[in-house]
């Protein structure tokens, strides 16, 4: 009996000794365990769809990255308002989004962290457009790597051209005003023109090109307004001429509708220059109808469009810069660029992603990618607010005949540049 009561005891004591030991072992365990480090990257609202493709990149990130825990904000109003503050109260996300357009504002301001001594020759920099890095440089640095862009392109409509005769879209301005005049049309035979040939889109994010067409520039080296120089108006009174005159043109608000895209889904307009994000909209919307692409047609001899980009930065004052660069360079790397531009919604940075893709032979997106070498990155200084107001109201009122071109433009350049000495 005595000898059985000794063997449970003993059994007893050793289960007891090995619970404390796995005990200690898990404590031990625990208290060595790395505790992942949250970083935050912030964007703005874009379509739904996008949303949930940019999730899911991020989730595979964190897959790859079992260190690092990635927060994904929204700023669904005033991005950049809200940004500029937070960067002032230093209480910025570790990574965002920056449109090349406010990109030479803020990185004056030092409060971007650069990014060359990050990059590795494995990362191949090379690869990457460089006409969209080059929005992101800033004195020899760079502070942002462009995650996808958009230049500009001709969309027509396919029946509009057959049934005009026309066989092959217009490769020089000339050629699209013949174009415009012979596909404008009055079905009811009212005086009204129930589809004009072409669709104009008066802000300066459209016509900036235009303007560098005969030579002309947006703004000097100070930042300065330029833009109602003698070489720029002559990219502008051809825009002029076409509404005015020729009447073969129309803006949205002639026809009732809410974008370039809209007027020319709905048949308003026979042909329009947009971004690749036109595609999947008309695709969606207008489903029954039949369109092509084509390179913006050249003026002056020369080849023009606008690239529009955007970028992932980093938050100097951010706390953890080696996660944010993972991060960075997952996004903007060849894995993480290809899931997000398969879709085709957003254009990708690298040449090599979008060859994978087959977007250099897509016939819709191919014109896209062609105009990058020679387009004019959308910028206008570190003040371009008061440049792109300026312009757009002056511009506007030229284009209806309340005054002449020549007048508005001086007076825009005039308002543009007192507002820039205000705030300088």
């Amino acid at each position: 009996m005595k000898r059985k009561l000794f063997n449970f005891l003993a059994l007893a004591v050793a289960i007891a000794l090995l619970a404390i030991g796995c005990q200690q072992i898990q404590i031990h365990r625990t208290a060595t365990a790395p505790t992942p480090v949250n970083i935050k990257l912030s964007g703005w609202g874009s379509d739904p769809i996008e949303q949930k493709l940019l999730k899911q990149v991020l989730k595979d990130f964190e897959v790859q990255h079992p260190g690092i825990k990635v927060k994904y904000e929204v700023i669904s109003d005033q991005y950049m308002d809200v940004i500029k503050t937070r960067l002032v109260g230093e209480a910025a996300p570790d990574v965002f989004y920056l449109d090349a357009l406010e990109a030479p504002f803020l990185m004056s301001q030092n409060v971007l962290e650069p990014l060359d001594a990050y990059i590795t020759p494995e990362f191949d920099l090379s690869d990457f457009e460089e006409n969209l890095i080059n929005s992101f440089k800033h004195d020899n640095q760079i502070y942002g790597l462009p995650k996808d862009y958009s230049t500009l392109a001709l969309f027509y409509n396919k029946k509009a051209f057959t049934a005009a005769g026309l066989t092959s879209s217009p490769t020089t301005w000339d050629e699209l005003r013949t174009y415009s005049k012979q596909l404008a049309t009055d079905k009811n035979q009212d005086g009204r023109i129930d589809q004009y040939g072409y669709g104009v889109i008066p802000e300066l994010a459209r016509q900036a090109y235009k303007i560098g067409a005969f030579g002309g520039q947006l703004v000097d080296e100070n930042g300065y307004a330029t833009f109602a120089s003698e070489a720029g108006l002559k990219g502008l009174q051809l825009v002029v001429k076409q509404y005015q005159k020729e009447r073969s043109s129309a803006q949205k608000s002639d026809v009732g509708t809410n974008s370039g895209s809209e007027m020319f889904g709905q048949g308003k307009v026979a042909m329009v220059i947009e971004g690749n994000w036109a595609i999947p909209f008309l695709k969606e919307t207008f489903p029954q109808l039949e369109f092509a692409t084509a390179e913006v047609p050249s003026i002056n001899n020369k080849k023009g469009t606008m690239v529009f980009t955007v970028a992932y930065v980093m938050n100097k004052q951010s706390q953890h810069k080696k996660e944010a660069w993972q991060l960075i360079s997952y996004l903007t790397g060849k894995e993480g660029m290809e899931k997000w531009t398969a879709t085709g919604f957003a254009l990708p940075t690298r040449k090599s992603v979008a060859q994978k893709l087959g977007y250099d032979k897509d016939p819709l997106r191919s014109p896209f990618l062609a105009g990058v070498d020679y387009a004019m990155p959308w910028q206008a200084g570190k003040y371009p607010a008061a440049i792109m107001n300026s312009f757009d109201n002056q511009f506007v009122s030229a284009l209806l005949g309340q005054q002449p071109l020549e007048q508005a433009m001086q007076r825009a350049q005039q308002e543009a540049n007192k507002l820039i000495k205000a705030m300088e």
